[in-house]
Protein backbone atom coordinates (compact mmCIF):
# COMPACT_ATOMS: atom_id res chain seq x y z
CA UNK A 1 0.00 0.00 0.00
CA UNK A 2 1.57 3.49 -1.22
CA UNK A 3 1.94 5.82 1.98
CA UNK A 4 -0.65 8.54 2.28
CA UNK A 5 0.25 12.13 0.92
CA UNK A 6 -1.68 14.81 2.74
CA UNK A 7 -2.15 17.70 1.00
CA UNK A 8 -0.55 20.77 1.90
CA UNK A 9 -3.98 22.66 2.90
CA UNK A 10 -5.10 19.54 5.42
CA UNK A 11 -1.14 19.68 6.95
CA UNK A 12 -1.88 23.28 7.86
CA UNK A 13 -5.96 22.93 9.22
CA UNK A 14 -6.11 22.38 12.93
CA UNK A 15 -5.81 19.35 14.43
CA UNK A 16 -7.10 17.74 17.83
CA UNK A 17 -4.77 17.81 20.41
CA UNK A 18 -3.89 14.51 21.45
CA UNK A 19 -1.11 14.91 24.26
CA UNK A 20 -4.01 15.39 27.36
CA UNK A 21 -6.42 12.56 27.25
CA UNK A 22 -9.29 11.71 29.56
CA UNK A 23 -6.14 11.57 32.93
CA UNK A 24 -5.92 15.30 32.24
CA UNK A 25 -9.61 15.76 31.63
CA UNK A 26 -10.25 13.97 35.33
CA UNK A 27 -7.64 15.93 36.78
CA UNK A 28 -10.15 19.28 35.46
CA UNK A 29 -12.71 17.35 36.21
CA UNK A 30 -12.29 15.87 39.53
CA UNK A 31 -10.07 19.25 41.15
CA UNK A 32 -12.32 21.52 39.75
CA UNK A 33 -15.24 20.07 41.79
CA UNK A 34 -13.36 19.33 45.08
CA UNK A 35 -11.62 23.01 45.08
CA UNK A 36 -15.60 24.11 44.94
CA UNK A 37 -16.53 21.01 47.43
CA UNK A 38 -14.40 22.57 50.01
CA UNK A 39 -15.22 26.05 49.55
CA UNK A 40 -18.74 25.58 49.63
CA UNK A 41 -18.54 23.29 52.86
CA UNK A 42 -16.33 25.90 54.86
CA UNK A 43 -18.77 28.91 54.50
CA UNK A 44 -22.08 27.12 53.61
CA UNK A 45 -21.16 23.96 55.67
CA UNK A 46 -23.97 21.71 57.09
CA UNK A 47 -23.44 20.13 60.96
CA UNK A 48 -20.13 19.09 62.10
CA UNK A 49 -20.54 15.14 60.31
CA UNK A 50 -21.61 16.13 57.14
CA UNK A 51 -19.19 18.76 56.96
CA UNK A 52 -16.74 15.91 57.59
CA UNK A 53 -17.91 13.93 55.05
CA UNK A 54 -18.06 17.16 52.37
CA UNK A 55 -14.24 18.02 52.99
CA UNK A 56 -12.92 14.16 53.13
CA UNK A 57 -14.82 13.73 49.44
CA UNK A 58 -13.55 17.31 48.10
CA UNK A 59 -9.99 15.98 49.37
CA UNK A 60 -10.20 12.47 47.82
CA UNK A 61 -11.46 14.44 44.03
CA UNK A 62 -8.73 16.51 44.07
CA UNK A 63 -6.66 13.78 45.01
CA UNK A 64 -7.63 11.59 42.54
CA UNK A 65 -7.19 13.78 39.84
CA UNK A 66 -4.02 14.61 40.66
CA UNK A 67 -3.11 10.85 40.55
CA UNK A 68 -4.76 10.42 37.26
CA UNK A 69 -2.82 13.22 35.68
CA UNK A 70 0.58 11.72 37.68
CA UNK A 71 -0.19 8.36 35.80
CA UNK A 72 -0.57 10.69 32.15
CA UNK A 73 2.98 11.75 32.83
CA UNK A 74 5.74 10.04 30.78
CA UNK A 75 8.05 9.59 33.71
CA UNK A 76 5.98 10.18 37.01
CA UNK A 77 8.85 9.87 39.19
CA UNK A 78 10.17 13.04 37.49
CA UNK A 79 6.66 14.91 39.27
CA UNK A 80 8.47 16.84 42.00
CA UNK A 81 9.93 19.31 39.24
CA UNK A 82 6.82 20.87 39.31
CA UNK A 83 7.78 22.93 42.02
CA UNK A 84 10.30 24.74 40.50
CA UNK A 85 8.92 27.44 38.87
CA UNK A 86 6.63 28.59 40.66
CA UNK A 87 7.21 32.54 39.42
CA UNK A 88 6.39 31.62 36.12
CA UNK A 89 3.79 28.38 36.34
CA UNK A 90 0.46 27.72 36.52
CA UNK A 91 0.73 24.42 37.06
CA UNK A 92 3.22 24.99 39.77
CA UNK A 93 1.02 26.97 41.52
CA UNK A 94 -1.78 24.51 41.10
CA UNK A 95 0.29 21.77 42.96
CA UNK A 96 1.65 24.08 45.55
CA UNK A 97 -2.15 24.99 46.26
CA UNK A 98 -2.64 21.49 46.44
CA UNK A 99 -0.22 21.07 49.49
CA UNK A 100 -1.82 23.79 51.12
CA UNK A 101 -5.27 21.96 50.52
CA UNK A 102 -4.41 18.51 51.61
CA UNK A 103 -2.53 19.92 54.84
CA UNK A 104 -5.09 22.35 55.87
CA UNK A 105 -7.60 19.64 54.63
CA UNK A 106 -6.76 16.61 57.11
CA UNK A 107 -6.64 19.19 59.81
CA UNK A 108 -9.83 20.84 59.60
CA UNK A 109 -11.51 16.81 59.32
CA UNK A 110 -9.15 15.31 62.70
CA UNK A 111 -9.79 18.60 64.62
CA UNK A 112 -13.59 19.94 63.14
CA UNK A 113 -11.35 23.40 63.64
CA UNK A 114 -14.03 25.88 62.11
CA UNK A 115 -11.33 28.47 61.27
CA UNK A 116 -8.98 25.59 59.87
CA UNK A 117 -12.03 24.64 57.59
CA UNK A 118 -12.56 28.24 56.28
CA UNK A 119 -8.40 28.33 55.34
CA UNK A 120 -8.97 24.79 53.84
CA UNK A 121 -11.88 26.31 51.71
CA UNK A 122 -10.03 28.92 50.82
CA UNK A 123 -7.12 26.67 49.60
CA UNK A 124 -9.39 24.98 47.23
CA UNK A 125 -10.49 28.03 46.17
CA UNK A 126 -7.00 28.85 45.05
CA UNK A 127 -6.58 25.13 43.82
CA UNK A 128 -9.56 25.21 41.17
CA UNK A 129 -8.53 29.19 39.99
CA UNK A 130 -5.11 27.90 39.55
CA UNK A 131 -6.62 24.98 37.56
CA UNK A 132 -8.14 27.33 35.26
CA UNK A 133 -5.50 29.30 34.54
CA UNK A 134 -3.05 26.25 33.60
CA UNK A 135 -5.77 25.56 30.95
CA UNK A 136 -5.80 29.53 29.77
CA UNK A 137 -2.30 29.52 29.28
CA UNK A 138 -2.52 26.84 26.65
CA UNK A 139 -2.06 29.44 24.09
CA UNK A 140 -1.79 27.22 20.61
CA UNK A 141 -5.74 25.76 21.60
CA UNK A 142 -7.72 28.82 20.65
CA UNK A 143 -10.65 27.13 22.80
CA UNK A 144 -8.44 27.52 25.72
CA UNK A 145 -6.77 30.27 25.43
CA UNK A 146 -9.66 32.57 25.14
CA UNK A 147 -9.92 34.84 28.74
CA UNK A 148 -13.49 34.24 29.19
CA UNK A 149 -12.61 30.25 29.58
CA UNK A 150 -10.94 30.88 32.78
CA UNK A 151 -14.14 32.51 34.80
CA UNK A 152 -15.95 29.52 32.90
CA UNK A 153 -14.07 26.91 34.48
CA UNK A 154 -13.84 28.86 37.95
CA UNK A 155 -17.94 29.38 37.82
CA UNK A 156 -18.81 25.78 36.93
CA UNK A 157 -16.37 24.52 39.80
CA UNK A 158 -18.30 26.69 42.34
CA UNK A 159 -21.59 25.70 41.16
CA UNK A 160 -20.25 21.66 41.15
CA UNK A 161 -18.97 22.36 44.61
CA UNK A 162 -22.07 23.46 45.97
CA UNK A 163 -24.25 20.68 44.19
CA UNK A 164 -22.31 18.24 45.51
CA UNK A 165 -22.84 19.92 48.92
CA UNK A 166 -26.48 20.11 48.05
CA UNK A 167 -26.31 16.23 47.27
CA UNK A 168 -24.76 15.55 50.39
CA UNK A 169 -27.24 17.43 52.34
CA UNK A 170 -29.69 15.33 51.10
CA UNK A 171 -28.06 11.81 52.12
CA UNK A 172 -27.77 12.85 55.66
CA UNK A 173 -31.10 13.74 55.62
CA UNK A 174 -30.97 17.60 57.06
CA UNK A 175 -31.24 18.92 53.03
CA UNK A 176 -30.10 22.10 52.13
CA UNK A 177 -30.74 25.09 53.89
CA UNK A 178 -32.52 28.20 51.73
CA UNK A 179 -29.14 29.77 51.94
CA UNK A 180 -27.29 27.34 50.37
CA UNK A 181 -30.37 26.48 47.53
CA UNK A 182 -30.12 30.45 46.57
CA UNK A 183 -26.47 30.44 46.12
CA UNK A 184 -26.62 27.47 43.73
CA UNK A 185 -29.37 28.89 42.05
CA UNK A 186 -27.28 32.35 41.69
CA UNK A 187 -24.24 29.67 40.52
CA UNK A 188 -26.45 28.24 38.04
CA UNK A 189 -26.71 31.84 36.60
CA UNK A 190 -23.38 32.87 36.82
CA UNK A 191 -21.80 29.67 34.89
CA UNK A 192 -25.15 29.78 32.19
CA UNK A 193 -23.85 33.74 31.51
CA UNK A 194 -19.82 32.58 31.16
CA UNK A 195 -20.64 29.84 29.06
CA UNK A 196 -23.12 32.46 26.57
CA UNK A 197 -20.21 34.89 27.10
CA UNK A 198 -17.46 32.04 26.39
CA UNK A 199 -19.62 30.91 22.85
CA UNK A 200 -19.48 34.67 22.11
CA UNK A 201 -16.12 35.54 22.21
CA UNK A 202 -15.02 32.37 20.35
CA UNK A 203 -17.40 33.14 17.61
CA UNK A 204 -15.80 37.04 17.63
CA UNK A 205 -12.61 35.41 17.65
CA UNK A 206 -12.67 33.47 14.88
CA UNK A 207 -12.29 29.95 16.34
CA UNK A 208 -11.68 26.60 14.38
CA UNK A 209 -15.20 25.81 12.65
CA UNK A 210 -14.56 21.93 14.50
CA UNK A 211 -14.42 23.79 18.15
CA UNK A 212 -16.94 25.42 17.64
CA UNK A 213 -19.18 22.74 16.09
CA UNK A 214 -18.55 20.29 19.17
CA UNK A 215 -19.28 23.35 21.46
CA UNK A 216 -22.47 24.12 19.52
CA UNK A 217 -23.51 21.03 19.81
CA UNK A 218 -22.88 20.39 23.70
CA UNK A 219 -25.03 24.04 23.96
CA UNK A 220 -28.45 22.53 23.83
CA UNK A 221 -28.05 19.70 26.47
CA UNK A 222 -25.48 21.67 28.10
CA UNK A 223 -28.22 24.42 29.08
CA UNK A 224 -31.10 22.08 29.41
CA UNK A 225 -29.83 19.89 32.03
CA UNK A 226 -27.09 22.51 33.84
CA UNK A 227 -29.28 25.42 33.86
CA UNK A 228 -33.15 24.78 33.37
CA UNK A 229 -34.06 21.53 35.26
CA UNK A 230 -31.59 22.14 38.28
CA UNK A 231 -33.25 26.16 38.34
CA UNK A 232 -36.79 24.41 38.27
CA UNK A 233 -35.92 21.91 41.03
CA UNK A 234 -34.54 24.59 43.11
CA UNK A 235 -37.50 26.87 42.98
CA UNK A 236 -39.94 23.58 43.85
CA UNK A 237 -37.60 23.10 47.02
CA UNK A 238 -37.83 26.76 47.65
CA UNK A 239 -41.62 26.80 47.32
CA UNK A 240 -42.17 23.96 49.99
CA UNK A 241 -43.59 21.49 47.17
CA UNK A 242 -43.85 18.03 48.26
CA UNK A 243 -40.40 16.08 46.61
CA UNK A 244 -38.00 18.60 48.21
CA UNK A 245 -35.72 16.06 49.02
CA UNK A 246 -35.89 14.42 45.34
CA UNK A 247 -35.48 17.71 43.68
CA UNK A 248 -32.69 18.41 46.18
CA UNK A 249 -30.45 15.67 44.96
CA UNK A 250 -31.42 15.82 41.10
CA UNK A 251 -30.24 19.88 40.70
CA UNK A 252 -27.11 19.09 42.48
CA UNK A 253 -26.40 16.04 40.92
CA UNK A 254 -27.37 17.71 37.39
CA UNK A 255 -25.36 20.50 38.09
CA UNK A 256 -22.32 18.43 38.61
CA UNK A 257 -22.96 16.14 35.88
CA UNK A 258 -23.18 19.06 33.20
CA UNK A 259 -20.44 20.60 34.60
CA UNK A 260 -18.21 17.21 33.98
CA UNK A 261 -19.74 17.02 30.51
CA UNK A 262 -18.77 20.40 30.00
CA UNK A 263 -14.84 19.85 31.07
CA UNK A 264 -14.43 16.68 29.73
CA UNK A 265 -15.82 18.54 26.17
CA UNK A 266 -13.36 21.27 26.28
CA UNK A 267 -9.99 19.31 27.10
CA UNK A 268 -10.42 16.19 24.94
CA UNK A 269 -13.16 17.21 22.22
CA UNK A 270 -12.77 20.81 21.29
CA UNK A 271 -9.41 21.53 21.65
CA UNK A 272 -8.03 22.02 18.38
CA UNK A 273 -5.05 23.51 17.30
CA UNK A 274 -4.61 27.00 15.90
CA UNK A 275 -3.56 25.88 12.09
CA UNK A 276 -1.64 28.30 9.89
CA UNK A 277 -3.03 31.20 7.87
CA UNK A 278 -1.55 32.69 4.77
CA UNK A 279 -2.21 36.54 4.40
CA UNK A 280 -1.60 36.41 0.69
CA UNK A 281 -1.08 33.03 -1.57
CA UNK A 282 2.63 33.78 -3.38
CA UNK A 283 2.82 34.79 -6.75
CA UNK A 284 4.24 32.68 -9.11
CA UNK A 285 5.63 34.65 -12.11
CA UNK A 286 3.39 38.10 -13.13
CA UNK A 287 -0.11 38.92 -12.15
CA UNK A 288 -1.41 39.40 -8.42
CA UNK A 289 -1.21 37.27 -5.11
CA UNK A 290 -3.98 34.87 -4.39
CA UNK A 291 -6.43 35.33 -1.22
CA UNK A 292 -5.98 34.48 2.30
CA UNK A 293 -6.13 31.00 3.02
CA UNK A 294 -6.78 29.77 6.69
CA UNK A 295 -8.10 25.89 5.80
CA UNK A 296 -10.57 25.17 8.93
CA UNK A 297 -11.58 28.35 10.92
CA UNK A 298 -14.38 29.82 10.61
CA UNK A 299 -13.44 32.99 8.86
CA UNK A 300 -10.23 34.91 8.38
CA UNK A 301 -9.37 38.67 8.91
CA UNK A 302 -8.66 40.51 6.38
CA UNK A 303 -9.84 38.02 3.58
CA UNK A 304 -12.06 38.94 1.02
Amino acid sequence: MKPIKLRAVELAAPRQQRNWDWRAAANFICGGAGGGLLLAAAFFGLDAFATRVAMLLGLALIGGGLTCVWFEIGRPWRAMNVYRHFATSWMTREAVAALAVFACGALAVVTGSVVLTMVAGTCGLAFLYSQARILGANKGIPAWRHPASVPLLVATGLAEGAGLLAAIAVAFGSGPGNSLLLLLLALIALRAWCWRRYLVGLTATRAPAAALEVLDALGPRFQTYGSVLPAVAIVVMLAGLPGRSLAGLLAGMLVVASGWLLKYTLVRRAAYTQGLAVEHLPVRGRGPSGPAVQPGWKAMSGSR
